[in-house]
């Protein structure tokens, strides 16, 4: 079973959506979910925002935080999953942005990579804000190799999150804390 599979198959399980929001993946993310038969369960859509300016104009993102930081900045890429969750109305949002090569951006070399989940309030969040995670990444090779990296690594993070959530809940609901 790919990664994608098993993400969708939890997310299926416990009857929620996902949305994602990609750059320098450029709808590959978004491929790999929809390539999983019965995708649609619980895959809501994607925004491929390239352009820096998509970024703040259908993902939410910080206009000035990209004009400061440019668009292969952590914050962009959690807001970016924060943003697409909340306008495609999904559970969680995945997001990557960072650079593919073969040239540097906004002074980030080749290989900078940020990827993004964010999700329902935590069981161990009482305030019901959203839980977020972001992970840097430094990946080597040409672009092809970046992006598919890229698209392997959000997919991995999303199943971890979600793992780790069904986990917490498992706990609650048994009296645990």
């Amino acid at each position: 079973m790919t990664e994608a599979a098993r993400v969708l198959a939890l997310l299926a399980e416990r009857g929620q959506t996902l949305a994602v929001a990609e750059s320098l993946t450029g709808g590959l993310v978004a491929a790999e979910l929809t390539g999983v038969p019965g995708a649609s369960a619980s895959f809501r859509g994607s925004v491929t925002a390239y352009a820096t300016a998509l970024k703040h104009e259908l993902l939410g993102v910080d206009g000035a935080l990209l004009a400061e930081r440019g668009a292969v900045d952590p914050e962009v890429a959690s807001q970016m999953a924060a943003g697409v969750r909340a306008r495609l109305g999904a559970d969680w949002g995945v997001a990557t942005t960072g650079v593919a090569g073969p040239d540097p951006q906004d002074g980030q070399p080749v290989g900078t990579v940020y990827v993004a989940v964010a999700g329902p309030a935590g069981t161990g969040a009482r305030t019901g804000s959203p839980t977020g995670k972001v992970v840097p990444l430094r990946l080597n090779g040409d672009r092809a190799e970046i992006r598919r990296e890229s698209v392997r690594i959000v997919l991995a993070l999303l199943h971890g999150e979600l793992s780790g959530n069904a986990r917490a809940q498992d706990t609650e609901q048994n009296g645990g804390n």
